[in-house]
């Protein structure tokens, strides 16, 4: 019940009107300056070994992971906003057509207001962090629901946001269900999920009452397609780093193969051996390997081994791992052939380091199966050969597309990152997040002679003239 009250008093203060326009009305120098001061606290020695070791006692990940995943990606989206907010902040002005002679029309940017954020617990330093980053160049005021699961990192997390701001511009909520339960009852101007389609629908039904708006970064089951034209040793090193970083659990990580029915076996064998080469030159067991991460928690475990199980039961074969060391949460990687669309496997993301394999012959049972699935968070194509990746491009559909590489469909800001319909709703990155957290509000002014007298009663028969001669030109 506390919570509760506290939930509604927090919202409350950032919710006042004078707030929110201070916000709203704040300067490209304020708000470069709160964002510049996330940049300190994780750029300094002391408060990176705090981040690391809890996202280690949450993941297990390295201290050279947390610095490629989660810190420095963090940092470029800091660098990108401090470098191009002053342009994306500027009136964007629009041609005028010649029915309105004599004004000027161009969109203003302003805040939405207060923002909801719900941030998972696979990436929860950068993915609570990025969004903010583009909330506070908008001049909202924001909430943070970090995860539970993650609870050392949402712990660091909500220290280092009440040691930077004020809790009427960003706050942190901790908690579980019942404290996003309530968030969501609140009439929020925004709500930014990251997490799954299933939690994305529940977020979604609960904006709907108070017609907040929506950003959703779900997942999806992100298929790789490998079409035999290309070098199979390094595509089968990619797909090995791409399915084992953060123990598969990455929203874009590779969630099933389908390679030309050649291909296996030697796909088979180069994927062992780079797996083998990331995590086991000593010979001594995946399991010892420093660079190599854990299940997040017991409930994810049971899931992804229940998904393991089930396939087995149903004819699957592994082709490598399949080792679980349930009290350390450790799985290995685990590559399965023999696979149907009746197992788990392929009807619900993985988001572990099971990696099924499928075969096929023709290009067209690769759209033939994409069609009998929701449309993924990104597709992967790996090929040399044009006309194949133009015939995949083009009759698929996906969040993203990356051509002969992995887990890039999130790294450039100037392309738009999200998914569609049930891989996710709304696009950001750049400067596609500064706008998802704005109001695009369209202007007109009127700058000199008054042309709608034409359209004033009493209404002259020449109008219609005039309008079907402008309506030609």
């Amino acid at each position: 019940m506390d919570n509760v009250k506290e939930i509604k008093r927090v919202f409350k203060v950032q919710s006042e009107p004078s707030n929110i326009l201070r916000l709203r009305n704040s300067s490209l120098k304020e708000r470069i300056e709160k964002i510049k001061r996330i940049e300190n606290f994780i750029s300094n020695d002391s408060n990176h070994q705090i981040i690391a070791d809890a996202l280690y006692k949450d993941l297990r990940k390295s201290n050279e992971e947390v610095i490629t995943t989660e810190i420095t990606p963090t940092l470029l989206n800091i660098k990108q906003v401090v470098r191009n907010l002053k342009q994306w902040m500027k009136d964007e002005h629009v041609p005028t057509p010649i029915t309105m002679v004599g004004m000027s029309s161009y969109v203003k940017y302003e805040s939405k207001g207060n923002i909801l954020m719900i941030s998972p617990w696979n990436y929860p330093v950068f993915l609570s962090l990025y969004p903010l980053i583009y909330a506070i160049a908008s001049g909202n005021a924001v909430i943070i629901k970090p995860s539970e699961i993650s609870s050392h990192t949402s712990k660091v997390i909500a220290n280092m946001i009440n040691a930077l701001y004020e809790e009427n511009e960003v706050a942190v909520i901790e908690g579980s269900v019942l404290e996003s339960t309530e968030l969501l009852k609140l009439p929020f101007n925004h709500i930014h999920f990251t997490g799954s389609p299933k939690v994305g629908k529940i977020v979604m039904e609960a904006a709907s009452k108070n017609l907040s708006a929506v950003t959703l970064e779900l997942g999806g089951k992100s298929p790789v397609i490998v079409d035999g034209t290309g070098d199979i040793k390094k595509i089968a090193e990619k797909i090995a780093w791409g399915k084992t970083l953060n123990c598969g659990q990455t929203c874009i990580a590779p969630d099933f193969v389908l390679i030309q029915k050649d291909q296996l076996l030697d796909f088979t064998k180069f994927f062992k051996n780079s797996v083998d080469k990331f995590y086991n030159t000593k010979k001594d067991g995946i399991e010892n390997s420093k660079d190599y991460g854990r299940i997040v928690d017991e409930n994810n475990f049971k899931r992804v081994e229940s998904h393991l199980k089930d396939a087995i039961k149903k004819g699957a074969k592994i082709e490598y791992g399949g080792e679980l060391n349930k009290k350390e949460k450790f799985m290995a990687p685990t590559l399965l052939t023999n696979i149907t669309l009746e197992m788990m496997v392929m009807q619900e993301e993985i988001f572990g380091p099971i990696l099924p394999v499928l075969t096929f012959e023709k290009n067209s049972e690769v759209i033939e199966l994409f069609q009998k699935m929701p449309s993924p968070l990104a597709i992967y194509i790996m090929s040399s050969n044009k006309k194949n990746i133009k015939f995949f491009m083009e009759n698929t559909v996906s969040g993203g597309v990356s051509i002969n590489e992995l887990m890039m469909t999130v790294v450039n800001p100037n392309l738009p990152f999200g998914g569609i319909n049930n891989s996710g709703i709304g696009k950001s990155g750049g400067k596609h997040s500064f706008i998802d957290f704005s109001n695009e509000k369209g202007v007109v002014k009127k700058k000199f002679g008054n042309m709608l007298k034409l359209v004033y009663p009493p209404f002259n028969k020449n109008i219609f003239k005039y309008f079907k001669t402008i309506t030609k030109i």
